[in-house]
């Protein structure tokens, strides 16, 4: 029976009625915030190093000295400091941060929940280091009337650190970062700078010597298993890498491999095993040619009973174009990359072409858009392959990511990919059984493949994000 129109409106009013009920609780707590007392660096906690801590009462200033709150160098004059604390809102885009702990941490300020009330955005992004460890940029963007008073920081944790160690080493570069800003607030006048130093005076800072000369090595090898009545299953994996990154030169190298055994027992009695294996091995080397361009190769050998490739041996020469510098990789790059490879392939079984092998030279274009900003982040590739013997079997990929702050409060995520398949040399002869569809024993015959995810988030009420309570964490509140 089709609804009556009654039942379908109570649903919209209900949602409208809810966006304006928060539209109308920002308004009120930002005209109705109350002017909060400056907070102290040390809040509580333990005194810091290298970071802004608590300062002793001061003397009465010297006759002609600056008034305290006076800008340091950078800050254009603006109004007068005002009787509140900074605002900041912290920004992690790539990269972890301990909410909880940064907010601790940093008692000096007030978190916003969004960018538009902040004084300050602080964006974190993050990219991996050669070394396997992670080179933080932390941006200071000012906003309101810090607008165009923005300067960056670096963190570098190691691949040794804990994730102790690292948050601990990003708030001590958010501190200090935050200081130029501090000093306009009455807060300004809490802080003082320490410094600690490691080396005697006098001792010389010139770099060391590496005996290592840039090389890291990293293994692993990991193992699992699960069972129930009526299945039992165990997974076995393994690596190796080298790596070697310097300005001029990136040399990357690993290996890995896989195996995992399912067995299933039907209420009839009857049983099925799945069995799947495949290793892998490769290496990328290239050259820093400037600023915007890089050119190198890949090598790569692999085996894989999912593809029905018994061995397969790859070659490809590259060159690179990024229309940003590299060294602004961290916040945008677009970038093309083209290859031409050679690949010899050997099947496990008869293809549906009858051939056990083959030799076919192919080649590679792809575009990559990388963006992370204070509005959110995206990352977008398309990729375009195809054999040169026939190019009517060819592939094309295109992938996206985004996640967006459309106005206060709400935020859209989209993650999605789409391909056009038309490479499918390596299927085996012959159709594929029931149980191999069921548990994806094997590759399967298709012309497309898609995935997606679309989702929102909306919040509303206070703009304040500084208490932390840890009280019943473990209820998964």
């Amino acid at each position: 029976m089709p609804a009556r129109p009654g039942r379908i409106a109570l649903p919209v009013v209900v949602v409208v009625f809810a966006f304006v009920g928060g539209w109308l609780a920002d308004v009120r707590n930002v005209a109705a915030a109350p002017e909060l007392p400056a907070l102290s660096a040390a809040a509580g906690a333990p005194p810091q190093e290298n970071t802004p801590q608590e300062a002793p009462p001061r003397a009465p200033l010297p006759k002609g000295a600056p008034p305290q709150g006076t800008p340091p160098p950078g800050i254009p004059p603006g109004p007068a400091p005002r009787s509140r604390s900074l605002r900041i809102f912290l920004d992690c885009t790539n990269a972890y941060c301990d909410d909880d702990f940064f907010r601790s941490e940093i008692a000096f300020v007030d978190h916003m929940r969004d960018r538009r009330d902040a004084d300050v955005h602080v964006l974190v992004t993050a990219q991996d280091t050669g070394g396997g460890g992670r080179d933080y940029s932390i941006a200071m963007i000012g906003l309101g009337r810090f607008d165009k008073v923005d300067h960056t920081l670096h963190y570098v944790s190691k691949n040794t650190d804990t994730e102790d160690a690292t948050r601990r080493g990003l708030v001590s570069i958010v501190k200090l970062g935050l200081v130029r800003y501090v000093a306009d607030t009455p807060a300004g006048g809490e802080l003082q700078i320490t410094h600690r130093r490691t080396t005697p005076p006098g001792t010389p800072t010139g770099g060391s010597r590496d005996p290592w000369n840039f090389w890291v090595f990293r293994t692993n090898l990991r193992g699992g298993g699960s069972g129930e009545t009526s299945r039992t299953s165990v997974n076995l994996s393994g690596g190796l890498s080298a790596n070697r990154v310097t300005e001029a030169w990136k040399i990357l190298t690993r290996a890995n491999g896989s195996y995992s055994e399912s067995d299933y027992t039907f209420p009839e009695g009857d049983s099925f095993s799945s069995l799947s294996r495949s290793w892998s091995g490769s290496a990328l080397i290239a050259k820093s040619l400037g600023a915007h361009w890089a050119a190198g190769g890949q090598g790569s050998a692999s085996s894989s009973t999912y593809l029905n490739q018994e061995l397969k041996v790859r070659a490809a020469p590259a060159i690179e174009y990024n229309l940003y510098p590299y060294s602004e990789s961290t916040r945008k790059q677009l970038t093309f990359n083209y290859a031409v490879g050679l690949n010899r392939f050997k099947y496990r079984e008869p293809t549906m072409f009858d051939k056990l092998g083959e030799t076919l030279m192919d080649q590679t274009l792809t575009v990559s858009l990388d963006l992370r900003q204070p509005w959110g982040t995206t990352n977008t590739s398309f990729e375009a392959s195809q054999y040169l013997n026939d190019l009517s079997k060819n592939r094309l990929v295109l992938y996206s990511s985004l996640d967006v702050r459309l106005f206060k409060g709400f935020s859209v995520s989209t993650w999605g990919s789409v391909s056009r398949i038309r490479n499918q040399l390596y299927l085996p002869k012959g159709e594929a059984t029931n149980e191999e569809v069921l548990v994806r024993q094997r590759q399967l015959a298709t012309s497309y493949e898609y995935y997606l995810s679309l989702g929102f988030s909306y919040s509303f009420g206070s703009i304040f994000n500084n208490v932390v309570n840890s009280r019943f964490n473990g209820f998964g509140y």
